[in-house]
This record gives C-alpha cells, sequence and structure tokens, in this order.
C-alpha cells in the first residue's frame, strides 16, 4: 500500500531524516521508535506534506504521491493524528469532526461521524460541547476521530499515548486493533515501546534521523539489547 524510498526530510538547512525506506501493507502497524529528535515525527509529518522533502518518493497504491499537496495525499487515503491533537478549541466535538471531512462527500462524511460516534460514545455525549473543554482523553479521542472520517486507508498517529492515563491509552489502542481486523494500515510514532510492540508488525528504530534498527515487532521482542536501550527512552 506504501511504499517508501530514500527519503530525506528536513526544515531549510537541517535535515531531519536521511535516506528513509520502508513499505506498509493494508491492515499492518509499523511503529518507530526511538529518542526525541530522531526524526520520527519528522517522518510521518514529510509522508503528509507538511515538512519538506529534500529527495526519495513516496508511493500509495502504486500512485506517486511524492509532488502532491495536502488535500490530495488525504484523497489518496492518508490521515493523521498529530502530536499534541491540534483540536479546534473554540468548536464543538461535531464541528470539529465535521472539519475532518471537509475533502470527502456528505454521504462518506455523516457515515464516519457516525462510526466515530459508534467507537467513541463519549464524543457522542459530548456532541455540542466545545472540545477545548474534554479531558486530556477526550481530546486525542476527537483527534483520532477526526482523523478517520475521511475514511483512510492509512492513518497516520503521532505520539498517541503521550500524557494520557492507562484507561484511555487502553481505548485509543484498542481502535488500533480494530483498525487492523478492517484491512486499515497504520503508521505510529510512540515513546511507550511496551505499547508500540503490543501492536506492531514491523518496527523501525530512528537515530538522528537515521535507520539504526529494522525488522518485525516479534524480533524486537526478542532482542534483549534492543528492547533495554529502547526502555531507556520511553
Amino acid at each position: 500500500m506504501l511504499k517508501v524510498e530514500n527519503l530525506s526530510a528536513g526544515y531549510g538547512d537541517i535535515i531531519a531524516v536521511r535516506d528513509l525506506s520502508f513499505s506498509l501493507e493494508r491492515g499492518q502497524v509499523l511503529a518507530f521508535l526511538g529518542a526525541n529528535g530522531a526524526g520520527k515525527s519528522s517522518t510521518l509529518m514529510c509522508l503528509m506534506g507538511l515538512v519538506e522533502q529534500k529527495s526519495g518518493t513516496i508511493k500509495m497504491d502504486g500512485r506517486d504521491i511524492t509532488a502532491t499537496k495536502v488535500e490530495a495525499r488525504i484523497s489518496s487515503g492518508l490521515a493523521i493524528v498529530p502530536e499534541g491533537r491540534r483540536i479546534f478549541p473554540d468548536l464543538s466535538v461535531h464541528e470539529n469532526l465535521i472539519v475532518g471531512g471537509h475533502v470527502v462527500s456528505a454521504k462518506i462524511m455523516t457515515d464516519g461521524i457516525d462510526y466515530v460516534y459508534t467507537v467513541y460514545p463519549r464524543l457522542a455525549e459530548r456532541r455540542n460541547q466545545a472540545a477545548g473543554s474534554l479531558s486530556g482523553g477526550e481530546q486525542q479521542m476527537l483527534a483520532m476521530g477526526r482523523a478517520l472520517i475521511s475514511q483512510p486507508q492509512l492513518l497516520i498517529v503521532d505520539e498517541l499515548s503521550l500524557g494520557l492515563m492507562p484507561k484511555v491509552v487502553d481505548e485509543c489502542y484498542a481502535v488500533l486493533q480494530t483498525l487492523k481486523q478492517n484491512n486499515i494500515g497504520v503508521l505510529l510514532v510512540e515513546q511507550n515501546t511496551e505499547r508500540a510492540l503490543s501492536v506492531a508488525d514491523k518496527i523501525r528504530v530512528l537515530e538522528a534521523g537515521n535507520l539504526t534498527w529494522s525488522g518485525s515487532a516479534t524480533d524486537a521482542k526478542n532482542n534483549n539489547s534492543l528492547r533495554q536501550s529502547l526502555m531507556g527512552i520511553s
């Protein structure tokens, strides 16, 4: 579904990611692990067209989207749950979800909102409430729901568990498992190594913008030295 080759990205003269290649099939979860500043978030933002790509190619279902704008990438099946949620605090929950459907048809948006309210009943209960008045966990649910409105084939999630209560993290990861079962791919950046390993099929470890380890989640679980080094940065 997604094929990235020799991707380099950054900010002006600063290179945040160097010569990164990876692929992802439908229904798979690929987790990027590493310390802060390793280039994980920059990779995700570059895939969405939000960080400057210096070189390389990005293909979605065989179609080259390297030079396309953000809106076209969303239309091709990508959606992002950004770090820090970035909801619209003065809009209601329902209005935030409508924003997530701005590039799709009215029917897809309506179906998507119904799906989100089924997955997150608390959002349905608070649909008319200002998003800024929600708890941190509810805001993360809203950010997840907003990304799901467009019915993406690939969901990009940046720091899913950051600052959340364990019960809320459980609920969010349960949604990721459901997405896998529905044949939707997930790219995940996560500081919580154990959480990432619990859901991921593939692991990529970045350090200072470079890929330093690549393998399956099973291989990562069985690699004691790798796990110990990752636990040190969780």
